[in-house]
């Protein structure tokens, strides 16, 4: 494994890799200058994720009632938006519900990831070769930043094989972010092209995420 040490603390430098309870899934920046803030780590399949052809079967609403939830606006900061549905009433929200009460590893910081971390993931882990949305893409937290929108080519099929098979690859449809964009939509993101947004009360498929800051 190939490490890139900060301090004491020590990151993986090769997306994919086994870390922190999950899998490296790439940098952000919450300070969106391209500087990288936290490594994002998403959950290992079988135990981290939820809906029809991932080992947990269910498919998950984002809210319950298509209904505003204070403090669920946040493009980078899933684990704030996740924090906000908790203190709303957790059980109304079951997609960060189901985030929030995993323990995998020894961790118990697990959440709902946000629309630009998940689309971190998609661009790093791109499960299939399907023809991009290029209408979506642009992301001011990415590391490095991206200014422009996906091309039909770009990004690729990720050719981390764990992630571009069964073993540990998003299933190729909707996952719900935690990040909300109406008072009747929240923002998902579709593994095999990169499209976005559905209604909150649609259950679609759940990935958890947690992050360390650097």
């Amino acid at each position: 494994m190939s490490w890139i040490i900060t301090g004491t603390q020590q990151y993986p430098a090769v997306i994919g890799e086994p870390f922190g309870g999950g899998y490296f899934a790439g940098y952000i920046s919450h300070t969106a200058d391209g500087n990288a803030t936290h490594a994002l780590i998403v959950a290992p399949r079988a135990t981290g994720a939820t809906g029809s052809g991932y080992t947990l079967t269910t498919n998950l609403q984002w809210k319950t009632t298509n209904t505003d939830t204070a403090g669920t606006t946040s493009l980078f900061d899933g684990a704030a938006n996740t924090a906000a549905m908790v203190t709303a009433g957790i059980a109304d929200h079951p997609a960060a519900q189901f985030c929030v009460n995993l323990s995998i590893g020894g961790f118990t910081d697990w959440y709902l990831p946000s629309r630009d971390e998940l689309d971190i993931a998609y661009f790093n882990l791109k499960p299939t070769t399907t023809a991009n949305y290029t209408s979506a893409g642009i992301n001011n937290y990415s590391v490095p930043k991206r200014t422009t929108n996906n091309t039909a080519t770009y990004p690729t099929q990720t050719s981390i094989t764990a992630f571009n098979t069964s073993a540990q690859a998003f299933i190729a449809d909707k996952h719900w972010s935690s990040t909300s964009a109406t008072t009747t939509l929240a923002n998902s993101l579709t593994f095999a092209n990169g499209l976005r947004t559905d209604g909150k009360i649609l259950s679609i498929y759940v990935r958890a995420f947690r992050r360390i800051a650097l």
